[in-house]
C-alpha cells in the first residue's frame, strides 16, 4: 500500500496542467516562432522528476455547418469536422533541444488519398535549436516564414478560413532548414529575420528527387514594440492593446525547378517550373480594434505546362496577385465584428484559364475563451469574373465551433 501511495505521488508530482512546469522551461512553452499556436493555456504537460525531458500535449477541433449557393447550381449544404489537430511538442536531456508534432485527421486535413500518393497525417515533424532568446535553428518539416495570415494557426483565425489570396499564393509548408533571429523588445523598436532552405515540393513528398531547391527570406517590423500575449501570432485584438502596436512584414520566395502548380501544393506540374512570390502585410491594433493587410503574388515564366504525350492535355501556374483587407472590432463583452474584402487578379497568360475574383465576408464571433473556444458566423460572397465577359456570383453562410487546449 505504501508502495502505491507512493507511485500515485509520483505520478500527481509529473503530471501537471504546463502553467505548473513553466518555471522550469519559462521560454520553452513552445513559442516557436515557426509554428505559433494559439493555446489560452498551455495545454496538459509532462515533466520528468529530473527535468530531462517535457511533453506538452494539445488538440483543437473545428466542426462546422454551411449553407451553400453558386450561380446556376442548386442550394446545398455541408456538415463537417473541417479540422482536427493533435499537437505534441517539448524537450530532450535539454531545454535548448525542442521538438514539435503536429497530425491530422480530418478529411479536409488529409485529403483524398491516391494511387501512388502518402496519407498526409503529418503536418509538422521539426527539431529545434534555440541556443538563446535570440536565435532558432530549425530541421524538419513545418510552415514556411511566408504571409502572416498563412504562418498563424487556422485556430487563430477571425473567420472561418483564410482568403482567396492565400488559398492561390501562400507557400505553405515545406522539408529543410530555418534560421531565425528574433530582436522583440516590449516597447521599442523590435524585428525578426526568418530565412529557410527547403526541397520546394511541400510536406510528405517521396516522389523522384531533384535538383531544385526553395529560398525563403522574411523580415518583420515592430515599430512600437512587441504585441501582448504574441499578439503578430493571432487575428483580432483580444488582448486590447493599451497602446498602438504595428507590424509590417516583408518575405520574398523562389522555389526552383518546383514540381507542383502552387509550389508546395497543388497538383504535379507535366514539366517543372521556376516560381517566385512576394508577400508583404501590415497589422495594427489597439484597443480592440484590429486593421490588417496583405499582398500577394506568384510568378513563373511560361507558367503553362503541357503534358509531353497529350499536348492537348495542360495543366498552368496560378500566377498574378491580390489584396486582403480586414477590419475588426472586439467588444468588452467578447463579441466581435469582423469584414474582410479580397481582390484577386490573375496573370494575362492565363486569363484564359481561370477568373478573376472579388471576395466580400461579414463575421461575427462569440470569445468564450478567448481563440482556444469560439463561435464564429459568416457570410461571404464570390464575384469571378471570367476572360470572356461573363460573371458569376456564389455564396456561403456558415456557422463553426472552434475548441481546443
Amino acid at each position: 500500500m505504501k508502495k502505491l501511495v507512493t507511485l500515485l505521488l509520483l505520478i500527481i508530482s509529473t503530471i501537471t496542467v504546463a502553467q505548473d512546469v513553466k518555471v522550469i522551461t519559462k521560454d520553452n512553452d513552445l513559442k516557436l516562432a515557426a509554428l505559433p499556436y494559439y493555446s489560452y493555456g498551455k495545454g496538459l504537460g509532462i515533466t520528468s522528476p529530473d527535468s530531462l525531458f517535457q511533453l506538452n500535449i494539445r488538440f483543437r477541433m473545428q466542426n462546422r455547418v454551411t449553407f451553400i449557393q453558386n450561380e446556376g447550381e442548386d442550394a446545398a449544404y455541408s456538415g463537417e469536422i473541417r479540422r482536427l489537430r493533435l499537437r505534441f511538442d517539448g524537450y530532450v536531456g535539454n531545454p535548448h533541444f525542442l521538438y514539435v508534432i503536429q497530425l491530422s485527421f480530418a478529411p479536409g486535413d488529409v485529403g483524398e488519398v491516391h494511387d501512388g500518393e502518402n496519407i498526409n497525417i503529418i503536418r509538422d515533424a521539426a527539431i529545434f535549436y534555440r541556443p538563446n532568446k535570440h536565435w532558432n535553428f530549425l530541421f524538419g518539416q513545418t510552415k514556411l516564414p511566408g504571409n502572416r495570415q498563412r504562418v498563424n494557426s487556422s485556430g487563430a483565425l477571425q473567420l472561418t478560413d483564410r482568403s482567396i489570396n492565400n488559398a492561390r499564393f501562400t507557400i505553405d509548408r515545406d522539408f529543410g532548414f530555418q534560421a531565425y533571429y528574433l530582436n522583440e523588445n516590449k516597447d521599442k523598436f523590435s524585428y525578426n529575420v526568418k530565412t529557410a532552405v527547403t526541397t520546394g515540393e511541400g510536406r510528405n513528398w517521396t516522389k523522384s528527387a531533384d535538383d531544385g531547391v526553395a529560398l525563403t527570406g522574411k523580415l518583420e517590423l515592430m515599430p512600437f514594440g512587441s504585441f501582448k500575449k504574441d499578439g503578430t501570432n493571432f487575428e483580432g485584438d483580444v488582448a486590447r492593446e493599451e497602446k498602438p502596436r504595428l507590424l509590417l512584414s516583408g518575405a520574398f520566395h523562389q522555389n526552383n525547378l518546383a514540381r507542383r502548380t502552387q509550389g508546395q501544393l497543388g497538383n504535379d506540374l507535366f514539366e517543372q517550373k521556376t516560381m517566385k512570390s512576394v508577400l508583404l502585410d501590415a497589422m495594427l491594433k489597439y484597443n480592440g480594434w484590429s486593421l490588417m493587410s496583405s499582398y500577394m503574388s506568384r510568378s513563373a515564366k511560361d507558367p503553362i505546362a503541357f503534358n509531353p504525350d497529350d499536348i492537348t492535355d495542360f495543366n498552368y501556374v496560378p500566377v498574378g496577385s491580390g489584396m486582403d483587407y480586414q477590419l475588426s472590432y472586439v467588444f468588452p463583452t467578447n463579441y466581435e465584428i469582423i469584414g474582410r474584402v479580397s481582390t484577386q487578379k490573375m496573370h494575362d497568360d492565363i486569363k484564359a484559364l481561370t477568373p478573376d475574383s472579388k471576395q466580400y465576408s461579414l463575421g461575427v464571433t462569440k470569445y468564450l475563451w478567448e481563440h482556444a473556444f469560439k463561435l464564429q458566423g459568416e457570410v461571404t460572397l464570390s464575384d469571378l469574373d471570367y476572360f470572356d465577359g461573363s460573371n458569376k456570383q456564389n455564396w456561403y453562410v456558415r456557422f463553426q465551433v472552434e475548441i481546443g487546449i
